[in-house]
């Protein structure tokens, strides 16, 4: 093997490159873009609710409930109602997704020491969402009861309980639960699934197209070389990518990273080259460059942003999915990233995972020097 053939050859793959709009916009815009609509667009993170309420009774108790959720900062009451009219319509427009509506004998109620309801309704039309908020109406009402039942034992001269089961709840990895420590590292990882294997996949492909095989065959170049010399730029790119991508999540998201900085590159890297191999497979096996973008797609992006754990949990799949995703590498790249991001994980965890992706990095690259071939297609 010669390294000044394949500079040769890597050189020529970089002026396609230039050459190649489509491709300059997945190299340098898409990267940013998808951390920056994702990063912001996508939370799980339910604040401000907008809340419309129907208090029929205004007595100084419904008052104080409603303050409870003023106080909140997963709602915002949005306008008083006089009619269920009136809150159905603010409903059906969506300008509301939560109506609160409270008897006229509410106060009376508690008043005199009965009990109470307050009809909540929730718009189910994004069932995750409604489930949250179901969750949030039902812990200030708790936080509510527990204060009546104070003054009510205050009053019969008891001033103190004693709870027979208290939970004390203490997070790890992710304190503040930000949807976003999870959600950016893990689109490092669908970015370098983008970058490794969709734009290699078209690289060979292309050649064909075009016409420049010919030329190529008639050169003394080897395999090795001549594959070396065509993955050489995505490898780079990729880690550039990385690199902007990792350096957005840390001063723009701030993201804190518990783990190694060189264990998140070295994997990183590991991970960019099972896709290199994966995306030249693709371009050696497709006919055109339509066919393998479109098999990239399939193959590679959508599995790594349904089957890998970014987004879904992977636990609550059908079991024939979750007997998927163990052919998808980005499921193990994925744990990783949040291992090493979010727990401080090192490579004496994690390296069940990072042997897992030197197979599949062994395996597609194999593959592809062995299906490539000279042969014009």
């Amino acid at each position: 093997m010669r390294p000044q053939r394949v500079l040769a050859v890597f050189r020529k793959e970089l002026i396609q490159i230039r050459r190649d709009p489509r491709s300059l916009i997945q190299i340098v815009l898409m990267p940013v873009m998808l951390l920056l609509l994702y990063g912001y667009a996508l939370t799980f993170d339910i604040k401000h609710v907008p809340t419309a309420v129907y208090d029929q009774g205004r007595s100084q108790i419904s008052r104080e409930f409603l303050n409870r959720f003023l106080g909140s900062p997963y709602f915002s009451l949005t306008r008083y109602v006089d009619s269920y009219q009136e809150a159905e319509r603010l409903l059906d427009h969506g300008e509301v997704r939560l109506i609160l509506v409270l008897a006229h004998d509410f106060g009376r109620k508690l008043t005199n020491e009965q009990a109470a309801k307050v009809q909540a309704i929730i718009d189910g039309s994004d069932a995750n969402t409604a489930n949250v908020i179901l969750g949030y109406v039902q812990a200030v009402a708790a936080d509510f009861n527990q204060k009546i039942m104070l003054e009510r034992l205050e009053k019969k001269g008891q001033t103190t309980i004693k709870t027979p089961l208290r939970i004390e709840p203490r997070v790890w990895f992710n304190e503040d639960m930000e949807s976003r420590n999870f959600i950016v590292p893990g689109l490092i990882v669908v970015i370098m699934t983008m970058v490794g294997s969709t734009l290699t996949a078209l690289s060979v492909v292309r050649e064909a197209e075009r016409g420049s095989m010919e030329g190529l065959m008639a050169s003394p170049l080897k395999r090795a070389e001549l594959i070396l010399g065509k993955v050489g730029p995505y490898f780079i790119i990729g880690m550039v990518d990385m690199a902007i991508a990792m350096g957005m999540s840390q001063f723009l998201f701030e993201v804190p990273m518990r783990g190694s900085w060189f264990l998140m590159v070295s994997m990183s890297a590991l991970y960019l080259l099972v896709m290199l191999g994966q995306g030249l497979l693709i371009s050696v096996v497709s006919s055109n460059q339509v066919q393998a973008n479109q098999v990239a797609m399939l193959t590679s992006f959508l599995p790594a942003f349904l089957l890998s754990g970014f987004m879904f949990d992977i636990g609550q799949m059908p079991l024939v999915l979750q007997g998927v995703s163990y052919l998808v590498p980005a499921r193990y790249f994925v744990s990783i990233v949040k291992d090493v991001y979010l727990k401080g994980l090192g490579l004496e965890t994690l390296w069940p995972q990072a042997l897992l992706l030197v197979g599949f990095a062994f395996l597609y690259l194999a593959a592809a020097v062995r299906r490539f071939s000279k042969k014009v297609r």
